[in-house]
């Protein structure tokens, strides 16, 4: 996505190739993946794969960094921030968002617009619903987490991506997070 120039956004060396999982620059799995299984190694690359994919299209960029959001797992200036993921079941993955920052201002933006480009581009994986929350560590993870609570629910029983547009369909129109 062009955009504005970012002095954050790093060279090709400050990045691990996207095809290699590299367990130092990838954060810890968090309490919202507990006790579920967690990808690791060429599970947690194919599904980040995707998730590279529908963040390009769905436009999920971190603006600090001027890159889609996906990068951020790859950026070994960050190896704590990123997303996990975990299998909840066959039909349900998790997916736990660690800012760079407790206080990151973008967290609240950047996991809504994950979980709208997940679940409404859901034919590009094999899961019926993603579940998105932050990581504990951001100050405002429970005022955040509540409204994804609120959106997964939503979701779960319309089968529609909330966004304002009670009629359209997951996915239909949106060309954005947002």
């Amino acid at each position: 996505m062009p955009g504005i120039p970012s002095p954050f956004g790093g060279s090709a060396a400050d990045f691990d190739d996207p095809g290699e999982f590299v367990p130092d620059h990838v954060p810890e799995p968090g309490p919202f993946l507990a006790d579920h299984d967690v990808l690791t190694g060429p599970d947690h690359v194919a599904f980040h794969a995707i998730s590279r994919e529908v963040f390009e299209e769905r436009t999920v960029y971190d603006m600090t960094f001027d890159y889609n959001l996906a990068r951020l797992n790859l950026d070994s200036r960050h190896p704590n921030a990123g997303y996990r993921y975990a299998e909840e079941s066959e039909a349900v993955l998790r997916a736990e968002f660690t800012p760079t920052t407790p206080f990151c201002p973008q967290t609240h933006t950047l996991t809504i617009g994950s979980f709208r480009a997940w679940n409404g581009l859901r034919d590009r994986h094999d899961y019926d619903l993603v579940r998105v929350r932050a990581g504990p560590d951001h100050h405002q993870s429970d005022a955040i987490n509540e409204e994804l609570a609120n959106l997964e629910a939503e979701f779960e029983e319309t089968g529609r991506i909330p966004d304002g547009d009670a009629d359209a369909p997951a996915g239909a129109g949106q060309s954005a997070p947002f």
